[in-house]
């Protein structure tokens, strides 16, 4: 009994210790730490009103060192201040152009959109257009072969070329010859020449036929005014060029349809790839030379510039590799009509002989140059007399 009353009174002495035990809360755990993100902590400068329209100079007082507001008029297009005057150089204080949308880009700023257009566009169509335009001829000729020796010869000569118009052609040649090579390897000798003979030689190779380009287009130029004005009365169409057309100038058989002097498709290269895209070349050309009083002196100018000069360049030089197929391999005999300035009568009667008839007819002159000269005098001989 003793016993049990001990046990009694020590659970009583102990209860209200575990009454207290239950009622104290839990001791609390330890704060971990919290990172924060520094441009959601509030307030700060940004709060504070205007911020978005600060000037740097006010936006240096609130932030030392942040720039933002003069890098994003750099990035508008905004011109800062240059001491340079502006007739010398109007865009000395501008960093990036504006923006703008040149055909076949975005809207980006300036310079961003004219390499869009030339990487994107001219190139990648550009080159397949030269190698279209290569295939065709390489799968005309391997089917068709050279054109002529239908009609034989009689040994009688008639003067097609003066010796001034010959001279006039072999230099706007010349200069056109240099000047599509040149610009082929500057627009895309990186991609098959760069690889082969690495980036130095490239570079050397590259600076050296800008150089040529640059002072050869000057001849160019000149050389083109004199061919365009020389034989521009006899490539102006008339009626026989239409038969001539709707035959495919014969083409496709075995004898060629009767022409004058230049038949319509030797017409359609005189306008289409040497008139048209030639003005357009040489007009660009001086642009982007600076030789033009008032344009080449921006950014803008030069890039549209490119873009034209580019294009009617690629498309000149498309149009012009038939020509001097048809010049040399195309048709027989054809390349010595300039090489001596004469044909035979059976080469003039087979492929012009709408040409030939008034020729022997006594309306052209089977020597129009003066009898006095070297290529007149070696071939004197033998011209046909009328």
């Amino acid at each position: 009994m003793k016993r049990l009353m001990s046990h009694a009174l020590a659970l009583a002495l102990c209860l209200p210790g575990l009454a207290l035990a239950a009622d104290t809360p839990a001791p609390a755990a330890p704060a971990a730490v919290k990172s924060a993100n520094i441009f959601d902590v509030k307030p700060d400068a940004s709060e504070a009103p205007g911020y978005a329209t600060q000037t740097n100079g006010e936006r240096s007082q609130v932030q030392p060192g942040n720039n933002a507001p003069m890098w994003r008029q750099v990035g508008a297009g905004v011109t800062g201040y240059s001491s340079l005057p502006v007739t010398q150089a109007p865009e000395a204080g501008n960093l990036i152009q504006p923006f703008v949308q040149y055909p076949g880009s975005r809207v980006t700023n300036a310079g961003e959109a004219w390499r869009q257009v030339r990487n994107h566009w001219i190139l990648p169509y550009g080159g397949s257009l030269l190698l279209i335009a290569v295939l065709a001829l390489a799968i005309f000729y391997k089917t068709k072969g050279p054109l002529g020796g239908h009609v034989p010869y009689n040994g009688k000569k008639i003067e097609r070329f003066t010796p001034f118009e010959r001279a006039a052609h072999w230099t706007n040649a010349g200069a056109f010859v240099a000047l599509a090579v040149s610009g082929i390897v500057m627009a895309f000798g990186k991609f098959f020449i760069l690889p082969v003979i690495g980036g130095t030689l490239f570079g050397w190779l590259t600076y050296a036929l800008k150089n040529l380009h640059n002072f050869v287009g000057p001849l160019f130029a000149v050389s083109l005014v004199i061919v365009i004005a020389m034989f521009m009365k006899d490539n102006i169409a008339n009626r026989a060029d239409w038969v001539w057309l709707k035959r495919a100038g014969g083409m496709l058989g075995d004898h060629e349809v009767p022409s004058h002097r230049f038949n319509a498709g030797e017409k359609g290269m005189y306008w289409w790839g040497v008139v048209f895209p030639g003005v357009l070349v040489v007009a660009s050309g001086l642009v982007l030379n600076k030789l033009v009083p008032g344009l080449g002196e921006v950014r803008g100018d030069m890039q549209v510039a490119h873009m034209v000069h580019s294009v009617a360049g690629i498309i000149m030089m498309s149009i012009l590799v038939g020509h001097i197929y048809m010049g040399t391999i195309g048709t027989k005999d054809a390349y010595k009509a300039m090489k001596t300035g004469y044909v035979d009568e059976g080469w003039a009667k087979e492929h012009h002989e709408l040409w030939y008839d008034d020729v022997k007819a006594g309306k052209i002159p089977a020597q129009r140059s003066a009898p006095g000269s070297v290529a007149s005098g070696a071939v004197a001989g033998q011209t046909a007399s009328v």
